[in-house]
């Protein structure tokens, strides 16, 4: 009898079995995050979420070596919706990873401690942290040149938002102008909001007028800020909450504290629940504060957040993944309610895996309505014993995807889950491999579902982003076998004068979307090396592998002609060179083979490389220096501070650090006690520094 995965304990899993699981949780947690940043429209609560994250956080500290590339740990929020301007960040707007219980926050807190060298050695030392609530809105970032609201921007994927500077004008506690003082460019983020009495009210005119009512203030506030039409932006009664700064041209405070104090003086609204603490137990004693006022305040939130106060131990401490080592956000516990279940259905997705989905007759769950729960797999189902018609226990925190966690008791004609034995859309053949939990179309191409789904993804918008050319009408075109494959898109031109004719399409709309599909031939604008990639749909190939393989190859034409010949043999150099690119597995190296040893396949990437304009990659350091683009190794004990933090601190400077020195290594910092790397450099005609000009190397880059 097989095992559901998600049921067994993190601790019994097998290195396969993390794996498996590890590449499930990968694919869940990326469609709950596009539905929640981009879409503004979550179909599971904060809890379930928040405990997928958990989990896989959990497997990747026990199972270092099956970290995937594409891990939700490495990725923040998704990519910035079409309709606005984009704007790129000038310093990552990161999200943070959380903790749920007073062991995992002291358990933060002590890898702070080790992490930092005269925290280790003296624990005497105190570390303070500032608590804060986390607020449930949308985050934003206002820039202020010389005083004047010049932009603002939401966070998008962390590196690229949305430009809504238009909107941001018309929201409550945003000035529009800094008093005399402030820095020629400060950059201040926080999150904009709407006040529950706000939402209910605007809820209440939005029935009156027979509109979309909102499901909770924090959908509101986002679909109210991402209006294309400021003037309804201007109607909708959004706040402002500051609590961060990005860019800025001359920091001169040297705590978060006094930022938080400078805020306030330069007229934003701060929280007032905002509190510096030292210790587990005045931050705990704030969190319960917080929590304890929850229902009263007038704003959602759904936590508390911690920082650590002094800003030269954050630089410090820099980020692992996409998160800051230096902050966490402390969950408040999950919501449940009761719910009927009044059907199972299925969703076949790109790769064939066939997903059971619980519908729900509507219910209520802290504020939001909820009619579909994930189900994870057909094993989940067996062991829960769930069956239409049963009342089920649904758990939802915050806004993603609720989960069903147990039955609360069957109808009494009730019939046990069925097992799938057939592709719901095509009816071929459903199969279960030994040491899989997902039950898979075997039909490959030749089932629709699959083929549109990978068009899907083609065109997605983390992929090649084609304005016009959205699911529904990917389905369209190919039920009407004008694009079955990548290639077909760029000769839809052919029919349109046929596309004109249909109903719901004219000459304008054609000609928009002609035009949005030829832009990513044109010089000006193109496709980036590491979307295409991503846009090919490889299996375990997700946003941060391909920007990995595109770092590597630097053209697309180079990454085409170094997979063909490394499918060919595992023993060739490109083969030693891509299993040497940092976070990519075995398994990750298999299937880019397994890909680009079909024939079909390699004729398809040839033709996209020559159809489209495919922008290199570039390598963008957040510090330029000499070291960056270079690769640094790190060997003895060093004296100053710790392997990890000179890891941090060299990548921060463009450097990429390996852990063996080999003939495309830089540079050797050698501290005391070196041995056979120093010999090995030697040998390679390597050039080889001191930490003391290791040291130098950072004060310097820091002063430029």
């Amino acid at each position: 009898m097989t095992t559901d995965l998600r049921a067994i304990a993190v601790e019994d899993l097998t290195s396969v079995e993390a794996d498996q699981e590890l590449e499930a949780l990968a694919r869940e947690i990326k469609e709950h995050d596009e539905r929640y940043y981009q879409k503004d429209d979550p179909t599971v609560s904060d809890a379930e979420y928040d405990a997928l994250r958990q989990r896989n956080d959990a497997i990747e500290a026990r199972f270092p070596l099956s970290v995937r590339p594409d891990s939700p740990s490495k990725r923040v929020g998704a990519a910035p919706a079409s309709g606005f301007g984009k704007v790129k960040h000038a310093k990552p707007m990161l999200s943070l990873g959380n903790v749920f219980d007073e062991d995992e926050l002291q358990d933060f807190i002590d890898g702070i401690r080790r992490f930092l060298k005269e925290l280790s050695d003296n624990p005497d030392i105190p570390l303070d942290m500032v608590a804060e609530p986390k607020i449930d809105g949308l985050s934003i970032s206002l820039r202020y040149e010389h005083g004047k609201l010049v932009q603002a921007a939401t966070r998008g994927d962390g590196v690229e938002g949305e430009d809504v500077t238009a909107n941001a004008m018309h929201v409550t506690d945003i000035p529009h102008t800094l008093p005399a003082g402030v820095p020629d460019v400060l950059e201040v983020r926080g999150e904009v909001y709407m006040s529950k009495q706000d939402f209910l009210a605007l809820n209440a005119r939005q029935e009156e007028s027979e509109d979309k009512v909102f499901a909770n203030p924090r959908n509101a506030a986002a679909g109210s800020l991402r209006q294309l039409d400021a003037s309804i932006t201007a109607e909708r009664p959004l706040k402002f909450f500051a609590y961060a700064y990005g860019d800025v041209s001359d920091v001169t405070w040297q705590t978060h504290g006094a930022f938080i104090q400078l805020l306030k003086d330069w007229g934003f609204s701060v929280n007032p629940y905002t509190r510096v603490c030292n210790g587990v137990d005045e931050i705990m004693a704030q969190y319960d504060t917080i929590q304890e006022h929850r229902a009263q305040l007038d704003y959602d939130i759904d936590g508390v957040v911690y920082k650590v106060d002094r800003l030269d131990w954050q630089d410090r401490l820099g980020f692992v993944s996409r998160a800051p080592r230096w902050a966490i956000a402390h969950k408040f516990p999950a919501e449940k309610a009761i719910a009927k279940l009044i059907g199972i259905t299925h969703q076949v997705g790109r790769t064939g895996v066939i997903t059971p989905v619980a519908e729900l007759e509507p219910i209520t769950v802290g504020g939001v309505v909820v009619s579909r729960a994930t189900l994870h797999n057909e094993d989940e189902i067996i062991r829960k014993d769930i069956r239409v018609d049963d009342l089920v226990l649904i758990q939802r925190a915050g806004d993603v995807i609720p989960q069903v966690l147990r039955v609360i008791c069957h109808d009494d004609a009730a019939v046990p889950y069925m097992l799938v034995r057939k592709c719901p859309i095509c009816f071929s053949r459903a199969i279960r491999e030994d040491g899989e939990t997902a039950r898979r179309c075997s039909a490959g191409l030749i089932c629709s579902a699959q083929a549109k789904e990978r068009l899907k993804h083609f065109v997605s918008r983390n992929a090649l982003d084609i304005e016009g050319l959205g699911k529904k009408n990917i389905e369209y075109f190919y039920d009407k076998d004008l694009i079955k494959n990548p290639i077909d898109i760029f000769h839809l031109s052919r029919y349109s004068n046929v596309i004109s004719s249909w109903d719901g399409w004219g000459k304008k709309s054609v000609d928009n979307l002609l035009s949005a599909i030829d832009e990513k031939t044109n010089e000006h604008i193109g496709v980036e090396c590491h979307k295409l990639i991503f846009a090919l749909g490889i299996p375990k190939i997700g946003e941060t592998t391909s920007k990995a393989l595109a770092k590597h190859f630097v053209e697309f034409k180079h990454f085409i002609d170094g997979l063909k010949k490394a499918s060919i043999d595992s023993h060739t150099e490109e083969y030693k060179e891509i299993k040497n690119i940092s976070g990519i597995s075995d398994d990750v190296i298999n299937e880019l083979c397994d890909f680009f040893a079909e024939p079909n396949n390699v004729n398809i990437s040839e033709s996209l490389n020559e159809i489209l304009y495919v922008k290199p990659y570039e390598h963008v350091a957040v510090l330029e220096s000499e070291i960056s683009g270079k690769t640094l190794v790190f060997t003895g004990n060093l004296q100053s501070m710790k392997r990890p933090e000179a890891k941090v601190r060299a990548e921060a400077l463009g450097a990429k650090v390996t852990t063996s020195v080999s003939k495309k290594t830089d540079i050797l910092v050698a501290g005391p006690g070196s041995g056979s790397k120093i010999r090995k450099a030697t040998e390679l005609n390597i050039k080889v520094i001191s930490e003391d000009d290791w040291l130098a190397l950072l004060d310097k880059a820091k002063n430029q």
